[in-house]
């Protein structure tokens, strides 16, 4: 009988489960709780910001953030799972009965794989659209300052051409990619290039061939300001254009990829970083696989044995070392110096060919 299906390996597949599923809670609960600190202390002047909504805001901002480190997630749930049956004994049992490391990291290897298949097909969709939700939340919360809140790193630019000139667009923050701006900023020129007025609006939404702006006031060089509930911006841009513009990889579902990647073609954007968050969605599965076998090589020695310490932190360390290969081969694929493809899959193989050759080394000598 396979080692995955008999009694054995789903005890041990269970044991990593919960091991994994415990130290996501465990970092998702903490993120949710520094977040939240900190939504309370930029709230803290606003009269109209609840407890309840500056906390469901924070609840829906974490998850997205969680993502990234899911990785180390089944890492760390790895090792602590594999390190508690070595200290119980439960593994001298098992090697004593004639089962084999290959075979007792099995069950975890195929926990895992199922792991990254949920977490590209339902997690991802998932955090995506309550980031988006968060967004909006974040808008009705510091809607009245604009510019002020919760910003998205410096804001998004866009530049607009008309007949009559031009338009520089500075947003804080963008919803339903790109679509809805909050926290608006626009300087307009004439054709000669010469500065005409700076507007400042609450809110904006592309509409049919136009901008609509809404609690808008104008600053100009000589007249004192003006408010205007709302101002039409006549534009040329599509929302599939927009949505290129204002949107992030990251914020798009797994199942929308696709149809970005095809759009931003077909407009002439560059897709190097669609491509490269489409194939690390589909690499994840063998990522959190390749975690698992990375744990595993340092996490098996038995404890009466000693040095259980050093293997330990030579693990973690294994960890940020492929975490930074990570970076570098996004920033790279980012910067049209690597292959979208090659900068997703190259830290699975180095991974995973790592815990395989330290546990053929271990085991097979």
């Amino acid at each position: 009988m396979s080692m995955v299906t008999n009694t054995l390996g789903r005890y041990f597949a269970g044991r990593f489960l919960v091991s994994a599923v415990g130290v996501f809670a465990s970092i998702f609960v903490l993120l949710v709780l520094v977040d939240y600190i900190e939504m309370v202390r930029k709230t803290s002047g606003l009269a109209s910001a609840s407890a309840l909504m500056v906390a469901e805001t924070s609840l829906f901002r974490v998850p997205q953030l969680l993502e990234k480190m899911m990785p180390f997630c089944v890492l760390i749930g790895a090792m602590t799972c594999y390190l508690a049956l070595s200290r119980r004994l439960e593994l001298v049992v098992a090697r004593a009965a004639g089962v084999s490391a290959w075979q007792f990291i099995a069950p975890a290897l195929a926990s895992a794989i199922v792991l990254g298949l949920m977490a590209t097909t339902l997690y991802n969709p998932m955090s995506a659209n309550l980031r988006e939700l968060s967004k909006r939340m974040e808008a009705e919360l510091f809607g009245a300052a604009p510019g002020g809140g919760v910003q998205d790193a410096s804001g998004f630019w866009l530049n607009q051409i008309n007949p009559d000139g031009s338009v520089i667009i500075n947003a804080a923050r963008s919803e339903q990619q790109g679509v809805r701006l909050t926290g608006l900023t626009l300087f307009r020129f004439d054709t000669e290039k010469h500065f005409k007025d700076r507007i400042e609006a609450r809110e904006a939404t592309l509409e049919d061939g136009q901008w609509v702006f809404k609690s808008v006031r104008r600053f100009s060089l000589d007249a004192p300001p003006v408010d205007e509930p709302t101002f039409i911006l006549p534009t040329s841009l599509t929302p599939a254009q927009v949505r290129n513009s204002f949107s992030t990889p990251e914020t798009v579902s797994f199942w929308q990829l696709p149809s970005y990647i095809r759009s931003s073609e077909s407009s002439g954007f560059a897709t190097a970083g669609y491509r490269l968050q489409y194939h690390k969605l589909i690499a994840q599965p063998f990522l959190l696989a390749a975690m698992v076998m990375l744990a595993a090589s340092v996490s098996l020695r038995f404890f009466r044995m000693g040095g259980v310490q050093k293997m330990v932190l030579s693990g973690v360390g294994a960890g940020f070392l492929l975490y930074v290969l990570s970076k570098v081969t996004e920033d790279l694929s980012k910067a049209a110096l690597m292959d979208p493809i090659v900068a997703a899959w190259l830290p699975v193989f180095v991974g995973g060919l790592t815990g395989f050759m330290a546990l053929l080394y271990q085991e097979d000598g």
